[in-house]
């Protein structure tokens, strides 16, 4: 029983401190929040979202972990950490290629056809195929 309290512990003390983090995307990776910027680390694959000029000047929401010094550092593209806001509704930053039917999470050439991927915000937990 033991064990199992302090299996549990680390676990706990991992995601103290995780928050969404909401502003206006910069050019440079950078978030405004408030009058505050805030630069962004990231994965590659969220730092070719934060770069996509499609999306500078939007209000953006994105999780992660505050890293000191200004810095927040978002959590990898696997977990899907970015979200933009259409009419309000925060959405999901997504990509479709509207030939292959394929959703990626990174803009950029859809790796079946190399045709360039639309931007595509989608409501968060709903399939990555198109209904």
């Amino acid at each position: 029983m033991k064990r199992r309290v302090l299996f549990l512990i680390p676990g706990l003390l991992l995601g103290e401190g995780a928050k969404p983090l909401r502003g206006k995307l910069l050019p440079g990776r950078k978030l405004l929040v408030g009058d505050k910027t805030i630069s962004l680390l990231s994965d590659e694959a969220v730092a070719k979202v934060l770069e996509d000029e499609r999306l500078i000047g939007t209000e953006l929401e994105v999780e992660g972990l505050a890293a000191g010094d200004g810095k927040f550092e978002i959590d990898g593209i696997h977990t899907k950490p970015v979200y933009t806001f259409v009419q309000g509704e925060r959405m999901g930053v997504s990509y479709w290629c509207e030939i292959c039917y394929i959703r990626t999470y990174s803009p950029g050439k859809c790796w079946c056809c190399q045709e360039y991927t639309k931007l595509d915000p989608k409501a968060p937990n709903t399939p990555d195929r198109k209904p």
